[in-house]
């Protein structure tokens, strides 16, 4: 009798323990806005990232939605996702940039790349300027794998990264002011530097050039990654992109 009892509690616990787990991995759903005319390095990322993320979602047990239709960017459609990924453009209309204010705002999540944190001056919107801590200023060019230092490895996007790896062929960005001097800015990758001079036509020849961060007013991400078709083409940093889009919905 005792032997019994002691198996149907061992039983119910670990039933308890699974649902327990079950509980904990949170279901969330991303809407990803992407664009068909727009240079084509961008439109190739866009490409594979769509298929990247939608593997990722059947494997992490999140919902995955694309769309190049960016009048979705309206609070109607908005208030069904947790998330909102720009892949390879940013709003255009007064309305959509509104929309998506009032989400963040509201505590919604986001994850951009590459050109979705270019501006050509601050007054184009300047909320977006705000939130993104910083403004574009200069790229190197042509294309090339770069050096990344990790800031802080106990952040939970680059949990499990090394102190730095090679990042793949990208156009990379430099920003004035720098986002590491804004307060409620933390820089989670900087470019190394070994890297310097970067390019060729165009070049970066030094300083301090963040790579991707987090405002921590809001719950975000900017990654500078996104130009071409190599992107995705690195575990390491494809770890950091999986580990990004999990914090963002709300997965510890």
């Amino acid at each position: 009798m005792i032997r019994r009892m002691q198996l149907f509690c061992g039983i119910v616990f670990f039933g308890l323990c699974i649902a327990s787990g079950f509980g904990q991995t949170k279901t969330f759903r991303v809407l990803a806005f992407y664009s068909t005319n727009v240079e084509q390095d961008h439109v190739d990322f866009a490409t594979q990232a769509i298929p990247f993320f939608e593997s990722m979602a059947r494997r992490d047990h999140f919902t995955f939605v694309a769309t190049s239709n960016w009048n979705d960017l309206n609070p109607a459609t908005l208030k069904d996702y947790q998330v909102v990924v720009w892949l390879n453009e940013f709003p255009a209309t007064q309305g959509e940039r509104k929309a998506f204010s009032d989400y963040m705002e509201h505590g919604g999540a986001w994850m951009g790349f590459h050109v979705a944190g270019w501006m050509d001056s601050r007054e184009t919107w300047p909320w977006f300027a705000d939130f993104l801590g910083t403004m574009f200023s200069g790229n190197s060019w042509p294309p090339m794998p770069a050096t990344l230092m990790i800031d802080d490895q106990n952040h939970p996007v680059t949990r499990g990264m090394p102190k730095s790896f090679i990042s793949p062929d990208n156009e990379w960005y430099s920003w004035q002011p720098s986002p590491r001097n804004n307060p409620n800015i933390k820089i989670l990758m900087t470019l190394a530097p070994s890297n310097y001079p970067l390019g060729f036509k165009d070049t970066l020849a030094g300083g301090d050039v963040p790579v991707a961060w987090t405002n921590n007013k809001y719950k975000m991400i900017y990654a500078n990654m996104g130009h071409g078709a190599k992107i995705l083409s690195d575990k390491t940093q494809n770890l950091f992109f999986e580990n990004a889009l999990l914090w963002l919905g709300g997965r510890n």
